[in-house]
This record gives structure tokens, sequence and C-alpha cells, in this order.
């Protein structure tokens, strides 16, 4: 474009001496448009050629674009076709193992129906064994009440005992230092008399000092009906040697206890249900019979008076 305005710029030039003013006119005139369109058409070419440097950096981006694009379907490719093939293998195995499942999961089944009845059966002696401990329990509740109540009432007849033997202590008072002695042993009261407080030697007639002794001790006996009184008679090892009304120590001493009971029955209040008399002979030695003294303590009646045990025994049989 350039060449071609110079040339006509060139060509006025040289044919300004030569043509008419007209012409000249019209040559500059074109000269002009031809100038503007120069300009126009530098103008444009400047805009497309921005357009094109940034075409150009499109394209540039674009395939930069479409390379990664392609760097990631490739990866994505890769990815498909090794999931693929994780899942092939992912199906067979479970192919496998539904396969070999289904006959587990039958014995799993009958397995597990006979854990279920064998722990139904646990289960039901489970509940038997807490029924017969719930049993137990109240059982041992009632059984410990009963204890108690035992324990209360043997405690209350050990007071009652006490009470006895401080009584009878009291009442003959005036027999003690006398071959008479009162001690309360095991729950019970042993009122033991040497013979020489009741008997003569080889006697069963009992003595008038005696007589007061086992009446006075018969007056406290009828204030107490709940209790039981044994009375025994006692020997020393001497055989006896009397007249033939009687056949040795046991018959004497059988003989002796049966005169204290007969001496308590004439007290009226004394129950005679509650008496006993009882003959022991040579055989219950309370010292030894090598001595005179020991002889003398071994010749004896004791008296031994027991607590009635009914209720005891009642609450004893509940237990």
């Amino acid at each position: 474009m350039i060449k071609k305005l110079s040339l006509i710029a060139l060509t006025l030039v040289l044919t300004t001496s030569c043509v008419s003013k007209k012409i000249y006119t019209d040559l500059e005139s074109k000269y002009a448009n031809l100038k503007k369109e120069n300009r126009s058409l530098a103008d444009e070419n400047s805009d497309l050629s921005d357009q094109k440097n940034s075409l150009t950096n499109d394209l540039t981006r674009l395939t930069k674009a479409y390379d990664n694009a392609v760097t990631d379907l490739n990866k994505l490719k890769s990815d498909y076709a090794s999931t693929q093939s994780n899942l092939d293998n992912l199906k067979a195995s479970y192919d496998a193992l539904e396969k070999n499942s289904s006959a587990s999961i039958a014995a799993n089944s009958k397995k597990n129906r006979e854990l279920l009845a064998q722990l139904e059966v646990k289960e039901q002696a489970l509940a038997t064994e807490n029924a017969r401990l719930e049993k137990l329990k109240k059982e041992l509740e009632s059984g410990s009440q009963r204890v108690a109540e035992l324990e209360n009432v043997i405690a209350s007849k050990d007071a009652a005992m006490t009470r006895l033997k401080d009584a009878i202590s009291k009442a003959l008072t005036n027999f003690e230092g006398k071959g008479l002695t009162v001690e309360q042993r095991n729950g019970k009261v042993y009122i033991s008399m040497e013979n020489k407080l009741l008997f003569q030697s080889g006697s069963w007639a009992v003595g008038t000092q005696g007589k007061q002794a086992v009446k006075q001790l018969g007056e406290v006996l009828a204030e107490n009906p709940d209790i039981a009184i044994l009375i025994e008679g006692h020997t020393d090892d001497v055989p006896y040697k009397g007249n033939d009304q009687l056949s040795g120590n046991w018959d004497l001493s059988a003989k002796r206890a049966t005169a204290i009971v007969n001496i308590l029955r004439e007290n009226s209040s004394i129950q005679p249900e509650n008496l006993t008399a009882a003959g022991r002979g040579e055989f219950a030695p309370i010292a030894s019979n090598d001595s005179a003294e020991g002889k003398a303590q071994n010749r004896r009646i004791e008296v031994i008076l027991t607590p009635k045990l009914d209720e005891i025994s009642k609450l004893l049989n509940e237990i």
C-alpha cells in the first residue's frame, strides 16, 4: 500500500507541470482518499493482529487444556480398566464365597438351632434354680427369724433359771455349809445335798433337818410349775451291807431319791408329772472314793432342775 501511494505521489509530481489543474485536483483528492483508506487499513490490520495474538493465546491455552484432558482421559481409562479388573475379581470372589457360604449358612443354621435349644434348656434350668434359691432365701429368712426367737426363748429360760437358782439359794441359806450347794450349769440348776444332811448310814429315811431343807426347796419349786425336777440318788463305792430289803447301792440310791420325791409331793402345788426319781448307785461320782472326804461327797442327792423345752422343741422343729 505504501509503495502504491508513493507511486501515485511521484506521478503527481511528474505531471503537475503538464496536466491541467482539474486533473491535479482529482489526483490530489484520490491521494487523500487513499491515504485515509491506508490509515483505516492499518488500524484494521492492527486490530486483526491483536485478535490473532489473542486467538493464538487461546489456542495455546486450549491446546494445553486438551493435552491435560487427554492425559486425564488416559488416566481415567487406566483407572477404569483397573477398577473393572478389581470388580471382576470381586465378582469372582463373591461368587465363590456365595457358593461356599450356602453350605456354611446351612451348617451354621443347624448349629444355631442346637445352641438355641441348649440355651433354652439352660434358661429353664436357671429359672428353676432361681426359684429354688428364692425359696431357700425365704426359708433362710424364716429360719433366721425362728433362730432369733429360739435365742430369745433360751435367754429367757436362762434368766428364769438364774432367778430360780437365786430363789433356791436364798430359801436354803440356812443349810449352806452343811453339805448343800446350789449352782447353775448349762441352763440347769443343780442342788446337791450330801447324805449327812438327809440320811443315816444305810438308811433311806430322811431326818428332821433334811425334811426341812427339802420342804423349803419344795416351796420354791411350787412357784415354778414349768420346771422338770429330777432327783438322783448317789452312793460311794462301798458295797451295801444292810438288811435283805435292798439288793445293793443302786437299790439304796433309788429308794433315797424316791424318799425325796415323796416329801416334795406333800406340797400339793408341785405337779407330780414334773417329778422323776432315779438311782445311780456309785456310778456317777464327783470325787475320788480313795478318801473319806471323797466318799462323803459322792454320797448325795442331786436335784436337777431343767426348764421345760416344749417351746424350744417347737421352734427347733420349725427351723
